[in-house]
């Protein structure tokens, strides 16, 4: 689907054909264009396409929408539709002359249309046209869809082709002589000259200038967050991926340490970590790390014991640490606690430890936390909020709703792959009309092929390599790590939290890269078969590092299920 969402002024029938063919799992390798718009067309200044539907091997059908209530053609040729003014130009006609304008625009890009089948339809989609339209001279029975057609959108759009060529057929002799196109090829032929990806003046410098500009404004509109919340004890910050949290929280530290108080920032994630620390190096007063990194230097230790177990991290270790900040009291504790990714902190033996790091404690004392509740706690931590608000009852809450990370593009595919409820609704940079990808390969395929042409067509578009990042929910068994190929065993190297080095592409898992953007991400082995932990999780984070360009490679099965097929 071009593009994967409905705008929010659509017409409802636009928006109720662009849900029944999104959500339908037999539109396998379709390509559908939704509002097209025709520069020359053969009757008007401009015109435009509501639907064209390329069914690879059966054909091509340009549909007409009439989203009207009541439809009347009066005996004097004209229609009425709703409330509209009476016109001569009826819808068939309006979908007749679209598809000859598009069809005159292939012809001249030197696209062989002699066995495809190209129609035109129009689709009622509030009333049953079918049984309810006289016949007609002015249009064949087969170019009717109504308010039915809607519980299989599909079938009715191979309906209406099977039976236009069977009459494309019957009037030209030798039509479907050998078959009829388009195949794959000449399918996606069609759809990239219909729609083609570009980029209007503008270089990879100035789009790289452009975007950092625009996500540092953006973010910084969310100071009304911490504005609005200045007056308030304790503060929960809470909103999807891509709302600012982390922007966020860096500026409260800055800050709290302006006024003079000495305080902690602490994520969970060492990547990210390593990234805040570096930000903020200077600022005196401060201590930023992970959570952990912070219980291993108040338990007095360098690093964690080699064959360290679950148990050390979740017990033993809080419980070393909180016997040094009840030894070391109003020393220890600081100013101000911030936290951000505290969703994935917020059980009772590491709050325990919290509620010792701050003055006054996680009932009274300066907190500002910062979480995502609803995909991104990938560590199996599902009553994290439950337990903060029973340990800091005076906690206010801001929730941020908007999202300035992500092109609106990629962050409605977000909303299908993981069903975020309500999902992503709002979002302040402005859609550049670039769709992102999605490859399917099948289970046990070697991906390096695919991640190696991911990477070149990244880098055609004018990203640079370390613009890039290939992410994975495995670790060592994930095709950045195994990969054979010289090309990408050249190229990439492990990240470390810290900004590549020109020429190369950082790959790292998904869990590892929380908290962390780029501007251009290619998500690999993403197949629910073998994914640890929660999947739509994991699939959530690794689809939102994405700022501009989004390109995922995932298993067939996998696909399906995600966009609510069967596996």
């Amino acid at each position: 689907m071009m593009p994967s969402f409905c705008r929010d002024d659509a017409p409802p029938g636009e928006k109720a054909i662009h849900a029944a063919l999104l959500k339908d799992s037999d539109t396998g390798g379709w390509l559908v264009l939704h509002s097209l718009g025709i520069a020359d067309h053969v009757r008007q200044v401009e015109g435009e396409a509501d639907f064209v539907v390329i069914v690879p091997d059966i054909g091509v059908l340009v549909i007409e929408v009439k989203s009207h209530q009541k439809i009347d053609c009066r005996p004097d040729g004209t229609w009425k539709l709703g409330n509209d003014v009476p016109t001569s130009r009826g819808p068939f006609q309006q979908a007749g002359e679209s598809m000859h304008s598009l069809r005159n625009y292939l012809e001249t890009k030197k696209v062989d249309l002699r066995s495809i089948p190209m129609l035109s339809a129009v689709w009622f989609t509030s009333i049953r046209a079918r049984t309810m339209l006289p016949p007609s001279p002015e249009w064949h029975n087969w170019q009717v869809m109504d308010s039915e057609d809607l519980k299989a959108a599909p079938r009715a759009i191979l309906r209406t082709l099977a039976a236009g060529t069977k009459h494309l057929n019957d009037k030209i002799k030798h039509f479907t002589y050998g078959g009829v196109g388009p195949n794959d090829e000449a399918a996606e032929r069609i759809a990239g000259l219909l729609r083609p990806k570009f980029e209007l003046a503008t270089v990879a410098g100035d789009r790289r200038r452009t975007r950092q500009s625009q996500l540092i404004t953006l973010v910084e509109e969310q100071f009304l967050a911490l504005d609005a919340a200045s007056e308030n004890r304790g503060v929960l910050f809470s909103g999807p991926a891509g709302s600012g949290k982390t922007f966020l929280a860096q500026e409260s530290a800055s800050r709290e340490i302006a006024t003079g108080k000495h305080g902690r920032l602490l994520c969970f994630n060492r990547f990210l970590a390593k990234r805040l620390a570096s930000e903020l190096a200077g600022f005196e007063g401060l201590t930023v790390g992970t959570f952990h990194q912070e219980l291993l230097r108040l338990a007095g230790l360098d690093r964690a014991p080699v064959h360290a177990t679950p148990d050390f991290w979740s017990e033993e270790l809080p419980e070393r640490a909180m016997e040094s900040l009840l030894e070391g009291g109003d020393r220890l504790a600081g100013d101000f606690l911030i936290i951000d990714e505290v969703q994935d902190i917020a059980t009772e033996p590491y709050l325990d430890v919290l509620d010792l790091m701050v003055t006054g404690g996680l009932k009274e004392g300066r907190l500002l936390l910062f979480g995502d509740f609803e995909r991104q706690s990938v560590f199996a931590n599902e009553s994290g909020r439950g337990r903060l608000r029973a340990r800091a009852p005076y906690l206010s809450s801001y929730k941020l709703i908007q999202n300035c990370r992500n092109l609106p593009r990629i962050g409605y595919q977000v909303n299908l792959f993981s069903r975020l409820q309500p999902g992503y609704q709002q979002f302040r940079r402005l859609d550049d009309g670039v769709d992102p990808i999605f490859r399917q390969y099948q289970a046990g395929q070697d991906q390096s092929a695919l991640l190696a042409t991911a990477i070149r067509s990244l880098k055609s578009e004018g990203y640079e390599l370390n613009e890039i990042v290939v992410l994975s929910p495995q670790r060592g068994g994930s095709t950045a790590v195994t990969t054979d190929d010289p090309w990408l065993r050249q190229i990439l190297e492990p990240a470390d939290g810290l900004p590549s080095r020109p020429g190369h592409v950082q790959y790292a898992t998904i869990q590892s890269f929380k908290g962390l953007d780029s501007p251009a991400v290619v998500v690999t082995d993403l197949d629910q078969t073998i994914a640890t932990g929660n999947f739509e999780s994991l699939l959530y984070v690794g689809l939102t590092r994405a700022t501009d360009r989004l390109i995922a490679l995932i298993e067939a099965t996998t696909l399906r299920a995600a966009i609510g097929g069967s596996a």
